[in-house]
């Protein structure tokens, strides 16, 4: 069942309707902001939308990043899994 959970992101206040815990919405409110108060100290953006998009583009990199680092991860390991058959192929 979803709660509500308020949350506040560069100082404004959202209600949130999730199935997720509050602490999960809190952490997931937290990492927002603090990437957005990075977006603010790092670039001249001041608007609201700027600044929102920027960090959404941050976030986005750091997903797509972690997402082919774990893509090569699986394909190695599948290589070696393959590998392994292929041995035990060998001296069956």
């Amino acid at each position: 069942m979803k709660k509500q959970i308020e949350i506040k992101v560069m100082g404004q206040k959202f209600v949130v309707r999730s199935e997720s815990s509050e602490e999960y919405i809190n952490e997931v409110a937290q990492y927002v902001d603090q990437k957005m108060n990075e977006v603010v100290k790092s670039s001249n953006a001041v608007a609201s939308l700027n600044v929102a998009i920027l960090a959404a583009m941050n976030i986005a990199d750091e997903f797509m990043k972690y997402k082919m680092q774990k893509e090569k991860q699986w394909s190695s390991a599948e290589k070696k899994i393959k590998d392994v058959i292929e041995l035990i192929d060998l001296q069956a």
